[in-house]
Formats: structure tokens, C-alpha cells, sequence
């Protein structure tokens, strides 16, 4: 009897050690695959950076190709820009920074993906200096570091999206109140800014169309995020197909995306790129987080460190955008501070009333006219080129 107690003491003690042995490999291959996930999201969000930044050089370079052949410039309204292979190529690596960042998100937590959305401002500096002789002052190049710091800190401390993995949660979402007042105020901003400020100011002042961008891009990512969740749904069995839910975000996404496009293919060819990229960048990620946390009602969840954390975000990039246009013409690099320390260094201001001097309050020579491509880079550069200093 005392045997066969022992031998059961003994094979209860196996079957625990082997249970244990089990679970712990199930646990070291759990852990394995996540971190598996991690770096494979993280490589993609790094690479959606450099597709993203590279595309709005790309396109540039394009809209600055057709230019110098055509009157008919994006920035006056003009569609050439759709003839040349350049800015489609510009477009397609676009596309595929956004398909990219939007799978590292099924990978790698918000919280990692959405802040390297910064590296892509970066990205589009470096290559603007390199390839298009792009140049900041150094009061610029301040302004962007503290945009991307800036909206670092605010998606740090904004709330994460609630987890809806199905349009049967989503449907009442979208059908709530303030969700709907939110849109009707887009709409109503957008239209105010094509149709009445746009042929004014549009020309003059940067934020206009990337304002329009900015406010009509924060609908396309929440209806690209809806039509997301149908997609992997109907994956999974369930088809989506005669939901009417899908076709409405199809629709209004097609819809935003054409509005966003084509005001962005517009600042993009009348101002300078190192400033359409952050200030784009920090307006269109503002406006997305405030589509998001109304969409998913997450800021009701903050508590006052987030909302502390929040508003010193915001404020750092109110003083990033305000040091990117006060101090515009001023030409002042990293020399010049050292003279300025010693007491023998000064700086200049460039007054050009057809040059970025205009963005907010200037004026614009429109009977201007090209001779050859030496002329329109340099009208170009006066344009929109800030100062053409050395760092």
C-alpha cells in the first residue's frame, strides 16, 4: 500500500514538473512571438518614415519638374502635375509609407508607431537640404525640433484607442453627437478656408492649405482605421460587403483624400518644404488625435498627469510653429550665434516682398514670368526658401 502511495506521490510530482515544463515553453514561445511582432512593427514604422519623408521630396521635385514646362502650376490651380511620372512616382512611395505604417500597428503598440511619425519630418528636412538646396535659419531648425518634441509629449500623453475589432461596435460610434458635430465642422471649416480664404491668402500664408490638408485628413484616417476593422472582419468570415457602414467610409474617405492631396500638392509647390513638412506634420497629427479621442471617447479615461503631459505638448508646439514663422527672414546660423556670444557677430534680415516674407502678410508678384530653368529655381527659392544660409 505504501508502495503504491509513493509511486502515486511520485506521479503526481511528474505530471506537475512536466505541466510546469509545458507551461513555461509555452510562455518563453509567447514571449518570443511577441517580441517577434515588436520588431517586425517597429522596422515597419521606421520604414514608413523614410517612404514618407523621400515622398514629399519626390513630389516636389516632380511639381518643380513641371513647372519649368508648363504655366499650369498646382499652386494656381493648375492639374499638370498628374502628366508627370516624378510626382506619381513621389505618390506611389507615399502609399507605401502609409501601408507600412498602418501594419505596424497590427505588430508594435500606438504609443511606438505613432511618435516615429516624426523621424519622416526629419527625413524630408534632410533630403529637402541635400536635393532641392533648401535651407533653414537656425531659429528653424530650433522650431522643428521643439514641432516634433512637441507632438512627441502630446501622443505620449494622449489617450490609447479603445480596441474595436468589429463594425457592429463601431456603427453607434459613428452615429454619436459629438462624433457628427466634429465632422459637420470639419466640412464647414474646410469650406470656408477652399472658398473664401484660399483665393486670398492661399498664396501667402502656409497654414491656409495645410490647414484644409490637416482638417480634412484627420476623417481619412478614421475612415481608413473603419474600413480597417471591416477588412480584417470580413477576412475572418464574416463579410462586410452589404454593410452600408463600409461604403459611406469608402466614400467620404475617397472624398477627404482628394481635398488633402490636392492642397498638399499646392503648398508643397508654392512654399518651402522644410516648412509645409513639420507644420503638415504637427496640424494633421493635432487634428487626428482630436478625431480619435472624440470617435472613442478616450478622454474621458485622462487623468491629470495626461492632461498636464497634453497641454505642455501643445504649448511646445505652438512655440516650435511660432520660431518657423516670426523669425523667418532672419539670417542667423550657428556662426552667428557664436559671434553674437563674443560681441562681434550680427544678423540680417532678407526683405523679399515675393519670398516666403509673404507667407503670412506679404505680398506676391503673380505677373512674374520664366525665362529659362535658372530663372524659376531662383524665383523658386525667393519664393519659397526662407533664408539661403549655411549651418
Amino acid at each position: 500500500m505504501g508502495r503504491i502511495n509513493t509511486t502515486f506521490v511520485t506521479y503526481l510530482s511528474s505530471s506537475t514538473n512536466l505541466s510546469s515544463t509545458l507551461a513555461t515553453t509555452t510562455m518563453s514561445t509567447q514571449d518570443d512571438e511577441d517580441n517577434g511582432d515588436y520588431y517586425k512593427g517597429l522596422g515597419l514604422a521606421l520604414s514608413s518614415c523614410i517612404f514618407i519623408g523621400t515622398s514629399f521630396i519626390v513630389k516636389k521635385k516632380g511639381l518643380l519638374k513641371v513647372a519649368r514646362t508648363s504655366s499650369s502650376r498646382a499652386g494656381e490651380g493648375g492639374y499638370a502635375y498628374l502628366k508627370e511620372w516624378m510626382w506619381w512616382a513621389g505618390l506611389l512611395t507615399m502609399v507605401v509609407g502609409e501601408a507600412a505604417n498602418f501594419t505596424a500597428y497590427a505588430f508594435a503598440p500606438a504609443i511606438l508607431v505613432t511618435p516615429l511619425g516624426a523621424l519622416s519630418v526629419l527625413v524630408s528636412a534632410v533630403l529637402a537640404s541635400i536635393m532641392l538646396k533648401e535651407r533653414l535659419n537656425l531659429h528653424g531648425k530650433v522650431g522643428c525640433l521643439l514641432c516634433i518634441l512637441g507632438s512627441t509629449i502630446l501622443i505620449i500623453h494622449a489617450p490609447e484607442e479603445e480596441q474595436v475589432t468589429e463594425m457592429e461596435s463601431l456603427s453607434p460610434k459613428l452615429k454619436d453627437p459629438l462624433f457628427v458635430a466634429y465632422v459637420v465642422a470639419v466640412f464647414l471649416a474646410a469650406g470656408f478656408l477652399i472658398f473664401y480664404v484660399a483665393p486670398k491668402k492661399g498664396t501667402k500664408n502656409v497654414l491656409v492649405y495645410v490647414c484644409i490638408c490637416s482638417v480634412t485628413g484627420s476623417l481619412t484616417v478614421m475612415g481608413c482605421k473603419g474600413l480597417g476593422i471591416a477588412i480584417k472582419q470580413t477576412l475572418a468570415g464574416d463579410s462586410q460587403l452589404g454593410n452600408p457602414v463600409v461604403w459611406m467610409l469608402l466614400i467620404g474617405g475617397a472624398f477627404c483624400i482628394i481635398i488633402q492631396m490636392n492642397y498638399l500638392n499646392k503648398a508643397l509647390d508654392i512654399f518651402n518644404t522644410s516648412i509645409v513638412t513639420p507644420i503638415y506634420y504637427v496640424m494633421f497629427t493635432t487634428f487626428t488625435i482630436i478625431a480619435s479621442a472624440i470617435l472613442y471617447k478616450e478622454w474621458a479615461m485622462l487623468n491629470a498627469k495626461d492632461a498636464l503631459g497634453s497641454v505642455c505638448g501643445f504649448m511646445t508646439i505652438i512655440c516650435g510653429v511660432f520660431l518657423l514663422h516670426a523669425f523667418r527672414d532672419i539670417r542667423f546660423t550657428l556662426k552667428d550665434l557664436y559671434g553674437q556670444v563674443s560681441g562681434g557677430g550680427s544678423a540680417t534680415v532678407k526683405n523679399d516682398r515675393n519670398g516666403v516674407a509673404g507667407m503670412l502678410m506679404g505680398d506676391s508678384d503673380e505677373d512674374e514670368t520664366l525665362d529659362d530653368e535658372e530663372a524659376y529655381m531662383a524665383m523658386s527659392n525667393s519664393r519659397s526658401d526662407l533664408i539661403a544660409s549655411k549651418f
